[in-house]
């Protein structure tokens, strides 16, 4: 009888673990927004999440944008940028952007 439990507690863990593997992030849409103007008026797209990192593009404001993890990590987002708000090939450039800057899109 302890065999049984055991083997049926075991199962239970593997197939919860297999379950929350398919449920994968499929990522959100965003905006470049909350530009100064007056200001530089671009967003750094950068090979990390820091402004050490090298900058690869200037984003300007009103550019698509699709993340890549359901939360940032210390302000950075690390996204894919979009050529149009229906475009979903996920084959723009990808890099990092401060979150402080870009708006969520909601449907």
């Amino acid at each position: 009888m302890k065999k049984i439990i055991l083997l049926a507690a075991v199962f239970a863990v593997v197939w919860t673990g297999s379950s929350a593997s398919i449920m994968a992030y499929s990522g959100e849409d965003f905006v470049v927004c909350r530009l100064n103007p007056a200001g530089d008026n671009f967003l750094s797209l950068r090979t990390c999440g820091s402004t050490k990192c090298r900058e690869t593009r200037r984003l300007k404001p009103g550019t698509f944008l699709t993340s890549m993890e359901p939360y940032g990590t210390r302000g950075w987002r690390e996204v894919i940028v979009k050529r149009n708000f229906q475009d979903e090939s996920y084959s723009g450039p990808r890099g990092w952007v401060y979150s402080k800057y870009i708006c969520k899109i909601q449907y």
